[in-house]
C-alpha cells in the first residue's frame, strides 16, 4: 500500500532519504494550510549526524489567515513510513492533513 508523506524539512534531503528509506524518493511540490514553520533543537546524535544539523523545522498549527507551508509530497510504502517514524524524534507526532492539491498526506508536526 502506498502512503503519502508531506515533508517540509530534512526528509527532503537526499542523504536523509538514503539513510532512512535506503533510496532517494522522488516527490512533487505541494503545501499544507493552517500551519506556521518554526524550529526545534534536536539532541539525538543519530538524527544530527544524518541531517547535518541540530536545528530542524517543525510545524505549529495556526489560525493566521493565509498561513501555509510549502514542501514536497512523497509516495512511500508502509515500511518506509515506519522508518520515517523511527527517524523523527519525540518533538514530532505524525498526523494526516489535507494537501493544498486535494489528497490527504501524513505530516510530522509539533507534538506539544
Amino acid at each position: 500500500m502506498t502512503e503519502l508523506l508531506f515533508s517540509y524539512g530534512t526528509l527532503r534531503q537526499p542523504e536523509v532519504q538514503r539513510a532512512t528509506f535506503g533510496r532517494e524518493v522522488p516527490g512533487r511540490d505541494d503545501a499544507i494550510v493552517g500551519y506556521d514553520l518554526d524550529h526545534v533543537t534536536i539532541s539525538d546524535p543519530h538524527v544530527i549526524a544524518t541531517s547535518g544539523s541540530d536545528r530542524h523545522p517543525i510545524l505549529r498549527p495556526t489560525d493566521r489567515p493565509g498561513a501555509h507551508v510549502d514542501g514536497m509530497v512523497f509516495a512511500i510504502s508502509a515500511i518506509e513510513l515506519a522508518a520515517a517514524d523511527e527517524y523523527e524524534v519525540d518533538d514530532y507526532r505524525r498526523i494526516a492533513v489535507p494537501l493544498r492539491s486535494g489528497p490527504t498526506a501524513w505530516v510530522y508536526v509539533f507534538a506539544g
